[in-house]
């Protein structure tokens, strides 16, 4: 097992897997749109979790939310269960433009 790999990580986790919430979320936004290079995404800590706002290019904000909703919704969803297995409480995410 490589040195700087956290103790609790298991052996067969990819190398380039999300290491915070703000890196996964990070990771799909990326993966979704035609401009990566405009995501950014902002993370708040407060008492109730955390809040994570995604920007991406005005071009870009269809495939992030997608065709009802359903891409947003699914992003929110992912968030929300990689939070509750790293113990968040509460995970919120904004997709503004």
């Amino acid at each position: 097992m490589p040195e700087d790999m956290p103790q609790n990580m298991p052996e067969n986790m990819p190398e380039n897997m999300p290491e915070s919430m703000k890196d996964l979320l990070d990771f799909l936004a990326r993966e979704l749109v035609d401009d990566p290079d405009a995501v950014q995404v902002e993370q708040v800590d407060d008492e109730r979790g955390v809040l994570l706002t995604l920007r991406v290019a005005q071009d870009d904000m269809g495939k992030v939310i997608g065709r009802g909703g359903r891409t947003a919704r699914a992003i929110r969803i992912v968030m929300k269960a990689a939070g509750m297995r790293a113990g968040i409480h509460h995970t919120g995410v904004e997709i503004v433009d």
